[in-house]
C-alpha cells in the first residue's frame, strides 16, 4: 500500500512504542484497487498517554475522547489521521451513542475486529510486515461483493443498517441474507437515530454511489424502506408497459438512478451537484402514486399519471426534511422534479421565451442540471430508449447555451436605479413596473440594458 510520506513518519514514530496497523475503510478500498481516502490506525501494546506523546511532535492533536482512545492528528504536511487503541464496546442504552467504550491494548486480532460493522471493514494491514490480518473472512466477502455482519453485536447500532444502504450503493455489494434478517429485527430502532446521522449516510449515497439502486434494494430487503414512505409508495405503482416495459415506478427509479451514476458529467461534478442531481432523480416520480389511474386514452385503457411532476415537488420537500437534508437543497431538487418533463411539453421547437422562463423556474438549479435528470429518466426505461427523446434534450441544451442560460437564470436588466435616472421617485409603484419589465424581458422585448431602458422610457411616456 502506498502511504503518504507524513503518515509513514508517524507510523515509524509509533512503531517505537507500539504496534500500528491500518484498519477499516482505507484497507478495504486498497484491496478493491481504489485509492484510499481515509487512513485509520489502530495501535496495540501501548497506553494512551505514551501514544499521545509519540504523535505530538508531528502536528496538532485532538483527543476525541480519552475513554474512546482516539487521537486525531493534523500533520504539518496537511494530512489528517485517526490513531486509536483497540477497544471493547458494550451496549448501555438506546441509539447510536448508547455504548460503553473501554480501550484495551491487549485484545487479539479477532476480538479487536469484532466490533466493526461488516467483515469487509474488519481487515487489518501491517504497514511494516505487509501482512493482511483477516480474522472474519472479509477478503472473501470483498471478492464476492457481499456485506456480512462481523458479529451478533451488529444489532446494537441501528446506524449500521443505513451504512449497509450506502456501502451497497457505493461498491455494488449485495447484503448477506443473514445480515438482512438481523436488520429486520431492529427495524423499530430507526427512531433512535439522530437525523444528522441519517443525513450523513444519505449524503454518502447521493454523492458516492456507483450503483445507487443497490442501496434501495438493501432498504427493501431489510424492511427499512418503510421509514421512507415517499420511496416505499413507488413499489407497486403501475406504469403503462408500452412506455415503461421495465416495471413499476420503484423499478423505473432504480434504473434512472443507475443511469445517472453512469453519466460522465455526473461523475465529474463536484459533490454538491452530484447530491442535488441524485436526490432529484430519486424524487422525480414521487408524484406518481397519488396521480396514477387506469383510464381511456384514444379508445384504449392505459396507466397514466397526469400532473405527477407538479405533485412530486411538495412530496420531495417532505422527504428531504425527513432525511435531514440541508434546507438549501429543497429549492433546486423540487424545481428539477417539477420540471423534469419540460422537453415533452410545449412547441415542436424550444423558443427563446420558453427557455428563459424555464431557466427562471429552475433557479437555483440550471438547465444543464435538468438535462442530466432528463437523460437519467430516459435511461430508466430499458429496453425502451427512443432516440427522439435525446434529440429533444440536446435541442434544449443547445438553445440554453445559445442564450447563455445553461448554468444560470435570467437576471432583470431593468432595475430601480433606471427608474430613478428617468426622474421617478422611489415608492410602492416601483415593484409593479419592474415586474412588468422583467416579464417583457423574458418575452424577448429587449435583450440588453440599453434596450431595457428604452422599453422603460416608452412605458413611462405611455402612462403620462
Amino acid at each position: 500500500m502506498n502511504l503518504p510520506a507524513d503518515l509513514r513518519a508517524l507510523l515509524e514514530a509509533v512503531r517505537r512504542v507500539g504496534q500500528p496497523r491500518l484498519v477499516g475503510g482505507g484497507v478495504r478500498d486498497w484491496l478493491l484497487d481504489l485509492e484510499p481516502k481515509d487512513f485509520d490506525i489502530e495501535v496495540r501494546g501501548v497506553d494512551f498517554e505514551t501514544l499521545h506523546r509519540s504523535l505530538s511532535p508531528f502536528g496538532a492533536t485532538d483527543v476525541i475522547g480519552r475513554s474512546f482512545g482516539v487521537i486525531k492528528v493534523r500533520s504539518v504536511a496537511g494530512g489528517e489521521y485517526d490513531f486509536s487503541l483497540p477497544r471493547r464496546e458494550s451496549k448501555t442504552g438506546a441509539g447510536h451513542r448508547g455504548f460503553a467504550v473501554a480501550p484495551d491494548a491487549t485484545l487479539n486480532d479477532a476480538e479487536a475486529a469484532a466490533r466493526r460493522d461488516f467483515t469487509v471493514n474488519a481487515i487489518t494491514y501491517d504497514p511494516f510486515t505487509h501482512e493482511i490480518i483477516d480474522p472474519h473472512g472479509g477478503q472473501a466477502d470483498l471478492k464476492a461483493g457481499v456485506l456480512r455482519h462481523t458479529s451478533a453485536a451488529f444489532v446494537e447500532d441501528p446506524l449500521r443498517v443505513l451504512r449497509a444502504f450506502q456501502l451497497a450503493a457505493r461498491f455494488n455489494f449485495s447484503l448477506a441474507p443473514a445480515t438482512a434478517q438481523l436488520c429486520r429485527t431492529i427495524v423499530d430502532t430507526f427512531s433512535e437515530l439522530p437525523v444528522e446521522r441519517v443525513w450523513g449516510e444519505w449524503e454518502k449515497w447521493a454523492t458516492k454511489s456507483t450503483r445507487p439502486s443497490r442501496g434501495l434494494a438493501v432498504l427493501e430487503e431489510t424492511g427499512w424502506l418503510g421509514h421512507f414512505p415517499e420511496i416505499a409508495a413507488l413499489r407497486g405503482t403501475p406504469q403503462e408497459p408500452e412506455w415503461h416495459p421495465e416495471g413499476d415506478v420503484f423499478t423505473h427509479t432504480q434504473h434512472c438512478l443507475d443511469a445517472l451514476a453512469g453519466l460522465r458529467e455526473w461523475k465529474d461534478s463536484e459533490p454538491a451537484r452530484r447530491r442535488r442531481l441524485m436526490l432529484a432523480v430519486l424524487a422525480h416520480d414521487f408524484g406518481k402514486p397519488a396521480t396514477t389511474s387506469h383510464a381511456d386514452r384514444r379508445g384504449q385503457m392505459r396507466w397514466i399519471s397526469p400532473g405527477h411532476e407538479a405533485a412530486g415537488g411538495p412530496i420531495a420537500e417532505i422527504f428531504l426534511r425527513r432525511i435531514g437534508a440541508p434546507l438549501e437543497l429543497a429549492a433546486p431538487v423540487c424545481a428539477l422534479v417539477v420540471n423534469h418533463l419540460a422537453h415533452h411539453h410545449g412547441q415542436a421547437e424550444f423558443s427563446d421565451t420558453s427557455v428563459r422562463r424555464l431557466a427562471r423556474r429552475l433557479a437555483p438549479a440550471t438547465i444543464d442540471d435538468l438535462a442530466l435528470v432528463m437523460r437519467a429518466d430516459h435511461g430508466g426505461r430499458p429496453p425502451l430508449e427512443p432516440p427522439e427523446t435525446l434529440v429533444r434534450i440536446n435541442e434544449l441544451r443547445a438553445k440554453a447555451h445559445a442564450l447563455e442560460l445553461e448554468n444560470t437564470a435570467p437576471r432583470p436588466l431593468v432595475l430601480g436605479r433606471h427608474l430613478v435616472a428617468l426622474g421617478r421617485k422611489p415608492g410602492p409603484d416601483f415593484k409593479p413596473v419592474l415586474d412588468e419589465a422583467f416579464e417583457a424581458q423574458l418575452d424577448g422585448a429587449f435583450v440588453d440594458e440599453a434596450g431595457g431602458i428604452e422599453w422603460l422610457r416608452r412605458k413611462i411616456s405611455a402612462a403620462r
